[in-house]
């Protein structure tokens, strides 16, 4: 199988890491799918995403979270061990999939089933908003949290195809919620369809949406950059962007208590 969206994934995390201005010497990894990132680092740890990750505590400068986090059921309880396992100053990096992920398959699916049976079932599970992704961080205690999303469409030869590579990857409807009865016969023929009237390309291939969310922190440590105290700005804004200030008008409205 081709499971595209794990070489994606892997790109985007040796991308990030080439761009910090740091040899790190003791890497841990957890992964469902560890091959994927093996040429990413020099992994000195490489672990399952089980509820209780085997890391003990300071002893990486390093822990890189690859494609669980959208699995996981105490998504901060992962990111509190991965912080407790960083040396100060530890870089964290985490990347799963995004919530505009496989837009394409989700609406044609619910378009085939409703057009099948008069109802739905939830067929590709719910994903993390990157606003939402970003306040994980904070509540794990990382420093310097940032929360950032890479959007890009990946191709295949229809839709079965990315259904067969979502299956591979053990990206499979896992919903407490989902029907399990057995789907029409038609169901997944008229999806597939669908796709490719609406996501068709010019070669015969279809288009699948991949957003990747990265999260980026750090172990709280000394010598760490800190946000400034509110109001001890000593340069306005105005003058740095070369731009008239225009102050808002009072809070009160005239004749109004």
């Amino acid at each position: 199988m081709e499971r595209l969206f794990h070489d994606l994934a892997a790109t985007e995390i040796e991308e990030r890491l080439a761009a910090v201005n740091r040899v790190f010497t003791s890497p841990a990894l957890v992964a469902p799918f560890p091959d994927a990132f093996a040429e990413s680092a020099n992994w000195q740890r490489i672990l399952a995403d089980d509820a209780v990750l085997g890391l003990e505590p300071g002893a990486h400068d390093l822990v890189v979270h690859a494609l669980a986090l959208h699995w996981a059921d105490d998504p901060v309880g992962q990111l509190v061990q991965c912080r407790r396992a960083l040396q100060p100053d530890g870089l964290f990096l985490g990347i799963f999939f995004g919530g505009r992920s496989l837009a394409e398959l989700r609406a044609c699916l619910a378009e085939a089933e409703a057009a099948l049976t008069g109802g739905l079932s939830p067929r590709v599970a719910p994903m993390a908003e990157v606003r939402a992704a970003g306040d994980l961080l904070q509540r794990a205690g990382f420093a310097l949290p940032v929360a950032d999303s890479v959007l890009q469409d990946l191709s295949y030869p229809d839709a079965f195809a990315l259904m067969a590579d979502l299956r591979a990857m053990g990206e499979t409807n896992a919903l407490a919620a989902r029907h399990r009865r057995i789907p029409p016969r038609a169901l997944f023929p008229e999806a597939a369809r669908r796709y490719a009237e609406r996501s068709g390309t010019r070669d015969g291939r279809v288009r699948a949406t991949a957003e990747m969310i990265v999260l980026t922190g750090w172990a709280p440590g000394p010598g760490q950059q800190r946000p400034l105290r509110p109001g001890s700005a000593t340069a306005r804004l105005a003058e740095a962007l070369g731009t008239a200030e225009t102050p808002l008008p009072d809070a009160a409205t005239p004749g109004r208590d």
